[in-house]
């Protein structure tokens, strides 16, 4: 299993497969790799796929240290160089279109196309999250909590597999990482310096991370499309991927 070296030397877990030009798929907080194992067969068949266990998850190390998306986004620079990679199109959801925020505004002599899936661009600017939401991730019972999670992020038709609800193996102080490194995000005066062809994916019921903020991220990028998917909530590109996918392949083969 390939492993790259961040800056401080975190081991760095990522996978390639598939034939094509390259294209990173970011994945959301306290989530792993996994979290694309439905769909990433389909990218895979048009594009060279690599996927990464962010730091704190899977098989990468685990580091109990600040992290934050800036960071996250250097990890996938290394990743990247590690592969022998220089540039790649690039497509993160939720936390991992923070990360994508970074890795196009900071590092983008890597970054081709963008994707960026139901996130945010943080600080004041970005739309939080109810505080009926938060209430609901909160709750002491672990099934109730992770219920609340799974309608946050499906509609009450989606029937599995659920693949965004969290690397249960992540130790605690890995968790409190991740969810400080997203609650700090804030790219909002990078982003009219991204210079790569964007697209702003986000499902309109989302309310976990508000669809408002999906034409916020649009309109401070220079030219980026934004496309909204009906009836979708957070996890649209897994349970909405026959509309999802084709709808980023072809924007990427644009």
């Amino acid at each position: 299993m390939p492993h790259a070296r961040a800056a401080d030397g975190t081991r760095l877990f990522y996978s390639v497969e598939g034939a094509g030009p390259p294209l990173l798929l970011i994945a959301g907080q306290a989530n792993s790799s996994k979290w694309w194992s439905q769909v990433r067969e389909d990218f895979s068949a048009r594009f060279t796929t690599i996927v990464t266990d962010h730091r704190g998850t899977g098989s990468s190390d685990k580091p109990d240290v600040p992290y934050s998306t800036r960071m996250f986004a250097a990890d996938c620079v290394a990743i990247l160089t590690d592969a022998g990679i220089d540039r790649a199109h690039v497509y993160g959801t939720s936390m991992g279109g923070r990360i994508a925020q970074w890795l196009a505004a900071a590092h983008g002599e890597h970054v081709d196309r963008l994707v960026l899936g139901c996130t945010s661009p943080g600080g004041a600017h970005g739309i939080e999250r109810s505080a009926e939401v938060r209430k609901s991730l909160a709750q002491v019972e672990p099934m109730k909590a992770r219920r609340a999670l799974e309608e946050l992020m499906y509609t009450p038709a989606y029937r599995g597999p659920y693949n965004t609800l969290g690397d249960p193996q992540m130790p605690p102080h890995a968790r409190k990482r991740h969810l400080f490194a997203s609650a700090e995000h804030d790219a909002w005066d990078v982003l009219p310096s991204i210079t790569a062809p964007t697209l702003v994916v986000h499902g309109t019921d989302d309310i976990f991370n508000p669809t408002a903020n999906a034409p916020l991220i649009a309109s401070r990028i220079p030219g980026a499309r934004m496309h909204l998917i009906e009836g979708a909530r957070h996890g649209y590109f897994e349970e909405f991927a026959s509309e999802a996918t084709p709808l980023v392949v072809n924007y990427l083969e644009d």
